[in-house]
């Protein structure tokens, strides 16, 4: 069948390759439109209960860590030339697309009593004019007097300060969102730069956008990297420039393919589908290494280039199909997860390895049958001497050491089990970058001076129209401890609710004395419950005013108590939030409240999960339909469990290394292991064809069977493995953790993978296949 393919494939090669030629136009204009996901991809699907209650308090009460974080630590803030500056600088920053409020110490408003009409009314602090350093000093003086600012915009313990910039949502999800970004990073770093004052940036908008937009610029280095290297490495093998353009034409195309097929089905790029052009060059360029080496074997053999050429397809045909559909499989699991992100990666991936074999099958036999025959240059690597003496090396410790070999891969896999004990799952949201990385120190910057910037939300729902009006004295203290609670955690900010305004309102209705700012008692609440009602004034600028609309709903139902805090990672979050639900449980009762706890630190916990738990599925749906494959394609159990031992050991000792190096296990590790399973497959597969095309319908003794197939596959296997390695050693060159991960552990996996199929496998081939002289 597949000489006969060989045979269409020459006979219709002009149809063939003008089709492909036009195929490929026409997915690049596609994915010339192709666009950058700048909304991050639901990692947990929609009918989740906690993405749900997430979706719940947005629509109720907005859009939460939605702010960009300005920091700057002085104690000259309050001298009169850098306070005009940073006055002005925050009504430049007002004036950016994008910008919707301020919340900064230029804006803060003081409540004052109307002697008149006995009602609380908010004024500015600092006048929105040039002012003397005396009037300075006494506006800064009555500022440091509001315990309410205190914590939430300065820490008087470092004289740090906080601006906190409220974003536009649409805007941020859109390209538009870079240009926003950096506005405000230049006009800041302008008044830095000005007074000589080291800037601090964050807040989740301004992190997923560097990240997003270091990540698209990354991957186009990383894709012309793993060209250019693969490019050198075939060169080096093949001396051919030929044979170097002809792989390099088959990735490039596959790239194309890869990027169109994202646009034709209506997917944008997103952090996890930017690796596939890589990927698809990595995988690409062993297609080409299989046929060329199989074209060169077969010219040696024959010297007639049309039937070297069919010999090439008919040989290889399906021995690369087989190596793409486990290597397509080893990613289209993905596809069988809910999560929208995996799901997108694994449909994407899947059906572009299977384009590259088309392209492979195509492109390669058509254009050598157009180009001359292979001069000696070109097959001398066939006999190379070293490489030789390896595969001399190979067929003793087959034929003589088994037991050693059985030992040895016993006894490391044992330590590698012990290491898989140690491993532990744990991710953060920054946890990708390195140490030294501006966005990761600014972080530890506000987590170190105002207790973090990721967002918590719990929501206090009392069932009831009004039922904030119904006993508010004793709903306050409820907030309030749980607040206190909340506080004296020592990876939480101060938490802001409704409360504080309460404590606000009351130190202004005793006239601004600071030692009023508490809870009120049954002696003013009758006064202060009004207040519930405030909606604060329509300017914009008036902070108060939003405050108070930001923390209740337009039917006095709900409250909010929003606070931020520290990146704690996967493992400790989930205890903080057992902690806070047993109090909540203990001062509120649930036959007259509901308290729900979200915010996108919980959905960020529920999608790492819900990732690595994927993840975990994948791998064995890997397994299974891998092992499937090799069952249809050898139909016999022995060589079946042949195929598997070496595949799965390298897995095992990989998860080893991790546990004992200490890399945790979280969503850009776990990804390693099915992708690692689907292409390490591809040297078994490769093997085990050669072990039944050497064998045949002779009655050859195993061993000798197993000798022939170690020196006919064992170059093409290591010149593979040497460019799949060197091309996923690309990626440890990237500039975040889960990249360098998939390089490093990816590398590491498929080097003991070289070393089992080609020491392990021929052991497990001659015990295991005793007593039958076929296979």
């Amino acid at each position: 069948m597949w000489h006969q393919l060989g045979s269409f494939v020459l006979k219709n090669r002009l149809v063939l390759i003008l089709v492909l030629l036009l195929a490929t136009g026409f997915m690049g204009y596609h994915a010339s439109k192709v666009e950058m996901s700048y909304e991050f991809a639901k990692a947990i699907p929609t009918d989740n209960p906690k993405y749900q209650a997430y979706i719940a308090f947005k629509k109720q009460f907005g859009e939460d860590g939605n702010l960009v974080v300005v920091g700057i630590q002085t104690d000259q803030l309050f001298s009169q030339p850098i306070f005009e500056s940073y006055r002005l600088l925050q009504k430049d920053l007002k004036k950016i697309r994008g910008v919707e409020n301020i919340l900064g110490i230029p804006g803060a408003v003081n409540l004052v009593k109307d002697p008149v009409s006995e009602r609380l009314q908010s004024q500015r602090i600092f006048p929105d004019t040039t002012v003397s350093q005396a009037e300075l000093d006494s506006a800064q003086a009555l500022f440091r007097s509001l315990p309410f600012y205190r914590g939430l915009l300065y820490n008087p313990e470092t004289n740090s300060w906080l601006m906190a910039l409220g974003m536009n949502r649409d805007l941020m999800a859109s390209p538009a969102r870079t240009k926003i970004i950096e506005d405000i990073v230049s006009r800041v770093d302008a008044f830095g730069k000005a007074h000589q004052l080291d800037i601090h940036y964050s807040g989740l908008p301004l992190i997923r956008t560097q990240i997003a937009d270091r990540i698209a610029r990354e991957m186009k280095w990383l894709l012309i990297g793993s060209l250019a290297l693969s490019a050198v490495i075939l060169l080096l093998f093949f001396r051919s420039i030929s044979a170097t353009l002809i792989s390099l034409a088959v990735v490039i195309m596959g790239v194309i393919w890869s990027v169109g097929i994202q646009v034709l089905i209506g997917y944008k790029i997103t952090l996890l589908t930017a690796l596939i052009p890589p990927l698809i060059v990595v995988i690409g360029i062993p297609n080409c290494i299989y046929f060329l080496n199989k074209y060169h074997v077969s010219w040696n053999e024959t010297g007639v280039q049309k039937e070297a050429i069919r010999t090439m397809v008919g040989k290889m045909g399906i021995v690369t199909l087989f190596c793409n559909i486990a290597a397509a499989i080893g990613f289209a699991v993905f596809a069988l997860t809910r999560s929208a992100v995996l799901k997108e990666f694994g449909v994407v991936a899947g059906i572009s390895i299977m384009v590259i074999f088309l392209i492979s099958f195509i492109f390669i036999p058509v254009v050598l049958s157009y180009l001359p025959a292979p001069k000696n240059r070109h097959t001398r690597y066939l006999e190379n001497r070293w490489l030789q003496a390896v595969l001399d090396r190979l067929e003793r410790w087959s034929l003589n050491h088994r037991k050693l070999i059985y030992g040895t891969t016993l006894a490391v896999t044992i330590v590698a089990v012990l290491g898989i004990l140690r491993l532990k799952s744990e991710g953060f949201i920054v946890d990708d970058l390195p140490k030294t990385d501006r966005i990761y120190t600014d972080l530890k910057f506000f987590e170190q001076n105002f207790g973090g910037v990721m967002p918590l939300e719990i929501v206090v729902d009392t069932k009831i129209k009004n039922g904030l009006r119904r006993q508010p004295l004793q709903l306050f203290e409820r907030i309030d401890s749980l607040s206190g609670f909340i506080s004296s955690l020592p990876e939480m900010a101060r938490p802001l609710s409704v409360v504080e305004g309460m404590k606000f309102a009351r130190q202004a209705y005793y006239d601004g004395d600071s030692s009023n700012y508490g809870l009120p008692n049954s002696f003013d609440i009758s006064f202060l419950a009004g207040y519930l009602n405030m909606k604060g004034s329509e300017d914009k600028g008036d902070q108060m005013g939003q405050l108070v609309r930001s923390f209740m709903d337009e039917d006095k139902q709900m409250t909010r108590i929003s606070v931020n805090m520290k990146d704690v990672g996967s493992k400790r979050l989930p205890e903080i939030l057992n902690e806070i639900q047993t109090k909540t449980d203990q001062y509120f009762d649930t036959s007259q409240y509901q308290v729900t706890l979200t915010g996108s630190s919980i959905t960020f916990l529920e999608g790492s999960t819900f990732i690595i738990n994927g993840l975990k599925e994948s791998i064995f749906w890997a397994f299974l339909l891998i092992a499937l494959c090799m069952l249809y394609l050898f139909k016999n159990g022995r060589i079946l469990l042949c195929s598997l031992i070496p595949n799965v050991v390298p897995l095992i000792i990989t998860a080893g290394i991790m546990g004992w190096a200490g890399v945790a296990l979280k969503p850009s590790t776990v990804l390693i292991f099915s992708v690692a399973l689907g292409i390490a497959i591809d040297i078994t597969i490769r093997f085990l064809v050669n072990y039944k095309q050497e064998q045949g319908g002779s009655e050859k003794e195993r061993q000798q069977v197993v000798i022939e197939t170690i020196h006919s596959t064992g170059i093409s296997i290591i010149y593979t493995s040497l460019v799949l390695i060197a091309g996923f050693v690309i990626f440890c060159f990237s500039g975040f953790g889960g990249t360098q991960g998939l390089g490093w552990l990816t590398s590491l996996t498929l080097v003991i993978a070289t070393i089992t199929n080609l020491v392990l496998l021929p052991a497990l081939l001659i015990d295991l296949t005793k007593g039958r002289k076929k296979s």
